[in-house]
């Protein structure tokens, strides 16, 4: 991923799109419908040739402002979530008609940081999205402002959607915004500002360049640009162009030289196994026998329950446990659906009978192979 052509990440699978305030109320006027028709026509010719789309859109408290009749964005915190209980009606109605129209079903999806930091959560989360992507369907994904409070806020839609391109492990992640791109210094100050077609996501000079916050949004691209850094966490690359360009999506699946393209400085596998070798701590064991060893090394499929001897440690859905071959030599890591306790009741059996024995079945895998690094 880090060193694919435009035209290489135009014809990539998955995408995170996401639409900001700016552009979606039309400068604050209330939802501007025909720029979201032309958008998810966009999307659905993108969908319609095999990509797996997720959606991020800003809007809802701006569009609730406007229901209100509130011309300046409020500071208190429950104004804030009621507005966004008002607006959200409208938004999700809104993407839901116009995606009707191609025969595309939509799903609403509401998230908080907590969704993130939360391994349990993270893994209903992700499973939630892929089904989702499986069956077809478009997420539209917004984030939780009638319950977060400022403790878990993402404090912006650009890093839902880095958080949201992390989870599924997104081929490429688009910020639609009022500008053209980057620029090395604000274009709305600078009339020689220049526009930066590529860089390295991270880099430190980005946030110098970067200028401030717009009146509806909750940030500018400083907040892009450190969004771009976190999808660049798991090896997703992220491009910054303007969503007011009528055919700015299919351009970008053809391979155009458009906007920003902020590039990560690992690939996929190498970001996500530095994460789950790294950054996580190892709540327990499983010990495999042969065979289960010899899949996981070979083939890089997921972990079965039939394949595990016995297990050690106390940890819960969700975290970090080692992978332990017969010899005691450690094969990987990956994060486990079920805890210590609902493991050791169906280690050694078929991935059937898990429903028999728990009286209900999360998953078949007890590490799925999107979930598990092999060293």
């Amino acid at each position: 991923m880090i060193d694919k052509t435009r035209g290489e990440l135009g014809k990539s699978r998955r995408w995170v799109v996401k639409i900001g305030s700016a552009i979606i109320t039309n400068d604050g006027r209330g939802l501007d419908a025909g720029a979201i028709s032309n958008w998810v026509e966009q999307l659905a010719t993108l969908h319609l040739d095999g990509k797996e789309l997720l959606l991020v859109s800003s809007g809802a408290i701006a569009e609730g402002m406007r229901r209100l009749g509130w011309n300046k964005r409020p500071s208190a915190l429950y104004k804030l979530q009621a507005a966004a209980a008002v607006g959200q009606m409208g938004l999700a109605q809104a993407y839901e008609s116009q995606f009707q129209r191609f025969g595309i079903r939509t799903a609403q999806v509401l998230l908080t940081h907590e969704d993130a930091a939360d391994r349990h959560r993270y893994l209903n989360a992700r499973g939630t999205l892929t089904t989702l992507l499986k069956m077809r369907v478009v997420p539209v994904i917004n984030e939780n402002d009638t319950v977060v409070f400022d403790e878990i806020r993402f404090g912006d839609n650009d890093t839902l959607g880095a958080m949201v391109a992390n989870l599924v492990e997104a081929d490429l992640y688009v910020i639609l915004t009022d500008q053209q791109g980057m620029y090395d210094k604000d274009p709305r100050r600078f009339t020689d500002a220049r526009l930066l077609t590529e860089a390295q996501a991270g880099d430190p000079i980005l946030e110098q360049m970067a200028g401030g916050a717009s009146l509806l949004g909750r940030g500018g691209m400083l907040t892009k640009v450190r969004a771009a850094a976190k999808a660049a966490g798991s090896g997703t690359p992220t491009l910054i162009a303007c969503g007011r360009e009528s055919t700015a999506l299919q351009r970008i699946a053809q391979g155009e030289t458009l906007g920003t393209l902020l590039r990560p400085q690992q690939n996929p596998v190498a970001a996500r196994k530095q994460w789950l070798a790294v950054q996580l701590q190892v709540r327990g064991r499983l010990y495999l026998d042969a065979g289960a060893a010899q899949v996981l090394r070979t083939s890089g499929r997921s972990l079965l329950p039939v394949g595990v001897t016995h297990i050690e440690g106390h940890f819960s859905r969700g975290e970090l446990v080692a992978c332990i071959d017969q010899n005691g030599v450690e094969l990987g890591r990956g994060l486990v659906n079920y805890n210590a306790s609902e493991t050791a009741k169906i280690i050694g059996q078929p991935s059937d009978r898990i429903e028999k024995l728990l009286g209900y079945v999360d998953e078949p895998e007890l590490i799925h192979r999107d979930n598990l690094v092999v060293f």
